[in-house]
């Protein structure tokens, strides 16, 4: 079996995962963070993150001897033939992403190096940042790839070892084909480019899934001013191969740990080569606009134009389904936006058993959705977890005080809710009103 030593550096999602499921393929892998109790738990193959599937990884991987854990990646870069730098590149001064993790980690290991070892950035990185990092190495025989990454939380596993396609861009082409050749069991189609391309493609693509959103966005509005329905419009363009069904789904704007600071930093990146990106700004705006645009309907929904002293209740308040991660999350923005008009929150998330301080002050965190439900004057759903389809509807239409539910996402069926008493307003579709 061909098998490389490989060091990953950061244990996020993105790392941990990486590790995980290259060790799965067959590589020994050590993996390091600079979190002490971090480490020590994964020693343990305890995983905190919710990530299906990946818990199972790292046990295995820790059974079978493939895969480790130490603190500092000093401690794993030593015999490595390739380092994965898979460390935050949160969003910086002015939306640039901010690449300090990145460099400290490059100038900790430079004169730690075996020979001819490859450095990988797996993180989200500006272009050019290659060339920063092997200016930063200084070494003329280790090669620097750009690698990529296209993983989606909440089926980051899947999608690792399932990959519509493998990006590996270096300008030194035998670095990018040994990068390449650690994912040659999974069999997806493979680009090897530059380093400068590789970095490209994946701010081309989350912009281009951003700026899908923000169209199908407007497109629901203007099918709620036209008196058509979003959901046949969608499936009527998703048939289209040009198109594909893919992020044609409405809701309240888009988020995540991903498309909100990618997109900042390409239209910093745009500004800086004194290019005006006016289409992925306008993409921006249209999200923001989103958000307050669901506050709106909310009002609307309950028929007063001020929500001061109003109870609303709260379904969902992670980015999405399948995750417990609120960062950048529409639904809490939309809750933040409904705060500031005065309204009183209570808000459940299978995915947030208790209150984030700091994250989550604008709703009152509670375990139970029916709990939510009591003595609102309306329901406000803006995460898409499968399990609120499957609520006791007739019983949440007790439990409220006025019978409505403002569904951001077209989650729930309507018929059922109708059926129970329960007005129902969607995104982009006819009001049903029992």
């Amino acid at each position: 079996m061909f098998s490389r030593r490989i060091a990953v550096v950061g244990t996020g999602y993105v790392g941990l995962t990486t590790g995980a499921c290259l060790a799965s393929l067959g590589h020994h892998v050590t993996c390091a963070d600079v979190d002490p109790a971090k480490v020590d738990r994964l020693k343990s193959g305890q995983v905190t993150i919710l990530e299906p599937g990946l818990e199972e990884l790292v046990a295995s991987g820790l059974a079978a001897g493939r895969l480790e854990f130490v603190l500092g990646a000093r401690n794993a870069v030593a015999e490595a033939e390739v380092i994965f730098l898979c460390v935050p590149t949160p969003m910086g001064q002015g939306g640039a992403a901010d690449l300090s993790a990145v460099e400290s980690v490059a100038e900790e290991i430079r004169n730690l190096l075996p020979e001819r070892c490859v450095i990988v950035n797996k993180s989200t990185v500006p272009v050019g940042t290659a060339a920063r990092v092997r200016d930063l190495i200084g070494r003329e025989d280790i090669a620097v790839v750009s690698n990529p990454e296209f993983l989606r939380e909440g089926s980051a596993v899947h999608d690792f070892l399932n990959p519509d396609r493998i990006v590996v861009g270096c300008d030194a082409q035998d670095a990018a084909e040994r990068v390449a050749a650690l994912y040659a069991r999974l069999g997806a189609p493979t680009v090897l480019t530059d380093a400068a391309s590789a970095e490209m493609v994946k701010y081309a693509a989350n912009c281009f899934l951003a700026m899908k959103l923000s169209y199908v966005n407007a497109i629901a509005e203007l099918c709620e001013r036209l008196g058509a329905d979003v959901n046949d419009v969608t499936e009527g363009m998703g048939y289209d191969r040009r198109i594909g069904q893919a992020f044609l789904n409405p809701g309240p704007g888009w988020g995540g740990s991903c498309l909100p600071k990618d997109v900042q930093a390409l239209l910093q990146v745009s500004e800086a080569a004194d290019f005006d990106f006016s289409l992925l700004r306008s993409t921006s705006d249209s999200n923001e606009r989103q958000r307050a645009r669901m506050v709106q309907k909310v009002k609307e929904a309950i028929g007063v134009d001020s929500l001061a002293g109003v109870r609303i209740g709260i379904l969902g308040l992670t980015f999405k389904a399948g995750t417990d991660d609120l960062r950048d999350s529409p639904s809490l923005a939309v809750a933040r936006l409904l705060a500031e008009e005065g309204a009183e929150l209570t808000g459940f998330d299978p995915g947030v058993p208790l209150a984030v301080t700091g994250v989550t002050d604008a709703v009152t965190v509670v375990g139970d959705p029916y709990q939510v439900a009591k003595g609102a004057a309306a329901l406000v759903l803006l995460t898409e977890w499968p399990e609120f389809r499957t609520l006791d509807w007739p019983r949440v239409a007790e439990l409220l005080d006025n019978k409505i539910v403002v569904d951001t996402r077209n989650l729930l069926d309507r018929d059922v809710l109708s059926r129970a008493g329960i007005s129902w307003h969607g995104v982009g579709r006819p009001t049903l009103v029992s």
